[in-house]
């Protein structure tokens, strides 16, 4: 038994290395001997267990990718002098395909674990008479909703792309995709999400697992953001509700609000990716914002006059002051993922530097999505309902929304913007105000974004922009000369 149980992990870890070890051309490409990947491992809901665990390792090694996607194209943070070469030219807007930051293989490797485990956990519940409907349904249901994630970021990154659903395996396997459009592509999540949130757990036997792996909650949670991104704003309250309904989560007091960071599992938390610095589980954060030698990036000059705009009381300290830590007068740090407590003193200690999580959905954030949403179909005072309990909490004045839908939406993409700053929400949000009613906003999404450029990118900028297909990420160059049937996304090759 102790032969065979180190003979499977062997498999097991040699697996996840050539699975993970895929260089960007080699996204979809082979995984290890099919002999290995069936015959040998998927034999136990113990086999199904591992993989899928090795699926949330592979999706929390995305945290930095999450915080730049999220971010670098926004208007609430700059780099410092030392933001890598291809960063800086994103956030120039001097994008091209050759850009490294164009790689979209750690999405599809992600994709890929969830696709052997759709694929595998059924067949071995034929060889494993232990293995129950109700657990392989609840393993189906945290595959389905993490590939679900890689997809929507994926459509808000790129628009159209690949959607691969079966696991690639041998030469037979087909490698070479074409492009799905982004409809169809949200439209095959939103199914999959709908069949499989039935089978999602409320809770897990302990705080960290129900925080850190895939509920019922976090489908709703996803579910309101698709349906927010598609401007289906009634099934967005509905997602919301369903959250709220459940009475498992709380925003608490305002002395409480940085527990989200430190020391994360918080009340609030809905679904977070979690590291352990003791245990070598590191996360990127920390040394994207660090102080100690020189942070990759910065808060923007825009940051600190939105946080400090409304303090009127002493609780809005712990939302300002826990974001952004003011180092003179004219120098902020982000505070979130390297501070112990929201003084703007208090850094972690080098021990578990590297073990604030990455938190995917919490309870605010679904709030201002829901008031966004109710605001959007002309119901003022019921939005305005939600955004009072998230700004009650940061200790800000309860003011009347206005009664337009374009007013409404800058005051609640402002408070998004405090509440959930470097979270990387704010890019998304800004595509979600550019997409609106045909366009219609359009120029106060270029005017936002040029806030936080040099005057000498300004003019250059502002016409790449007028473009919404220039919104998106081109497809890499490798990935194209690789793979011919791919198509590069068209302002790319049309525009430049």
């Amino acid at each position: 038994m102790i032969n065979t149980f180190k003979m499977k992990l062997k498999f097991l870890l040699l697996f996840l290395a050539l699975f993970m070890q895929f260089s960007c051309n080699k996204w979809m490409e082979l995984l290890p001997p099919e002999g290995l990947t069936k015959d040998e491992f998927w034999k136990t809901k113990e086999d199904v267990q591992a993989v899928l665990m090795g699926t949330y390792n592979a999706l929390a090694s995305m945290d930095d990718l999450f915080f730049k996607y999220g971010e670098m194209r926004g208007d609430l943070v700059k780099g410092d002098y030392n933001l890598a070469g291809d960063e800086q030219k994103i956030m120039a807007g001097n994008i091209y395909p050759d850009n490294s930051m164009n790689n979209w293989s750690k999405f599809y490797q992600v994709i890929n674990y969830c696709n052997e485990i759709i694929v595998n956990a059924p067949i071995v519940q034929g060889k494993d008479k232990t293995f129950t409907d109700y657990q392989l349904k609840s393993d189906l249901s945290e595959a389905y909703y993490i590939r679900s994630l890689c997809y929507f970021y994926l459509v808000r990154i790129y628009k159209d792309v690949p959607l691969v659903l079966e696991p690639t395996k041998n030469d037979a396997t087909n490698v070479y995709p074409f492009k799905s459009d982004a409809d169809t592509v949200l439209t095959q999540i939103v199914k999959d999400l709908k069949v499989y949130r039935t089978y999602a757990s409320n809770s897990f036997p302990t705080i960290m697992e129900t925080k850190g792996r895939v509920t019922r909650a976090a489908y709703d949670a996803l579910l309101a953001d698709i349906s927010l991104w598609n401007f289906d704003y009634n099934s967005c309250i509905s997602y919301c509700e369903n959250i709220e309904g459940a009475n498992l989560f709380s925003l608490g007091d305002p002395q409480n609000w940085y527990d989200n960071y430190f020391p994360g599992n918080s009340l609030e938390s809905i679904f977070e990716l979690q590291y352990s610095n003791s245990l070598g589980q590191k996360n990127h954060t920390y040394d994207l914002t660090q102080t100690l030698i020189a942070p990759t990036y910065r808060p923007s000059d825009k940051v600190s006059l939105i946080m400090f705009a409304q303090v009127d009381a002493t609780s809005e300290s712990f939302r300002a002051i826990g974001s952004i830590q003011k180092n003179n007068a004219t120098s902020y740090t982000i505070w979130k993922y390297i501070g112990m407590r929201a003084d703007g003193v208090s850094v972690r200690p080098a021990i578990i530097q590297n073990s604030c999580g990455w938190i995917v959905y919490r309870l605010a954030d679904v709030l201002l999505m829901k008031a966004e949403a109710l605001s959007q179909l002309g119901r003022y005072s019921e939005a305005q309902t939600p955004l009072w309990k998230v700004r009650k909490r940061a200790g800000v004045s309860q003011d009347l929304l206005p009664n337009t839908p374009d007013k409404s939406e800058d005051v609640i993409l402002d408070e998004r913007a405090r509440e959930l700053a470097f979270e990387g929400k704010r890019w998304f949000d800004l595509l979600r105000l550019g997409r609106r009613n045909n366009f219609s906003r359009k120029l106060d999404l270029v005017d936002i974004i040029l806030s936080n450029v040099p005057a000498t990118q300004k003019r250059i900028l502002k016409v790449k922009l007028a473009n919404p297909l220039g919104w998106y990420l081109p497809i890499a160059k490798d990935e194209l000369e690789r793979n011919k049937n791919l198509v590069q996304n068209p302002y790319y090759y049309v525009s430049q």
